[in-house]
């Protein structure tokens, strides 16, 4: 990417999510403030990153991806690797956190985090509910 945000919709998501190996979300709207305050944070944070991809929905145009998500309260970071969703939590975060978290992400051992994932497709498929 090149530091910049890229605005998400319905249309541009799943090409998003596909083509970059890590994709930030922040989940916003015009009248939050909270979400104002978190904007600059996770803009610098894309400077910062020009390797990864930044995406911000706005969830007042895109309620289909709002809903998605089951985003109920905003700002919400949402992070992706590897088309896999890690991360989504609602707050706003201070610039000092999102790097750790980016940094954390980065780091995954995504064999790992794969490997999980299939045991808890297989237990689902089981009719069981697994608990970690």
């Amino acid at each position: 990417m090149n530091g910049e945000t890229i605005e998400m919709s319905t249309a541009n998501f799943n090409e998003v999510i596909e083509n970059n190996d890590i994709v930030l979300l922040d989940f916003w709207a015009d009248w939050c403030g909270p979400c104002k305050m978190f904007g600059p944070i996770f803009e610098k944070a894309a400077k910062d990153n020009p390797d990864l991809a930044f995406g911000k929905v706005d969830t007042e145009a895109q309620q289909e991806l709002a809903a998605q998500f089951g985003i109920s309260s905003i700002p919400t970071l949402g992070i992706f690797r590897e088309k896999i969703l890690l991360f989504l939590q609602p707050g706003m975060l201070p610039e000092n956190a999102l790097k750790d978290i980016i940094q954390q992400v980065k780091d995954l051992d995504m064999e790992e985090v794969r490997k999980k994932v299939a045991e808890q497709q297989a237990a689902k498929a089981d009719g069981k509910v697994q608990t970690n």
